[in-house]
């Protein structure tokens, strides 16, 4: 079956702000993580500190989640 034969009328689909809300499930095997210097502009970087603890992880579940995507799409 190919993507676009699945019926998702049924599946809202998930915007910023529902993603941004998601719980990060515990217990799974960590991964190896490096340290590495990213521009990034400066409004984001104060909007993400702004949120408080964690915003560094975050950033990469949201990297992780459109690598992820982009894997499905063949690209």
């Amino acid at each position: 079956m190919r993507d676009e034969d699945i019926d998702l009328s049924d599946a809202p689909e998930i915007t910023p702000e529902m993603f941004a809300k998601a719980i990060v499930r515990r217990g799974l095997k960590p991964r190896t993580k490096k340290q590495v210097t990213l521009r990034i502009d400066s409004d984001v970087l104060e909007w993400y500190r702004k949120q408080g603890r964690g915003y560094q992880t975050r950033i990469n579940l949201l990297l992780r989640a459109y690598m992820d995507e982009h894997r499905r799409q063949g690209g």
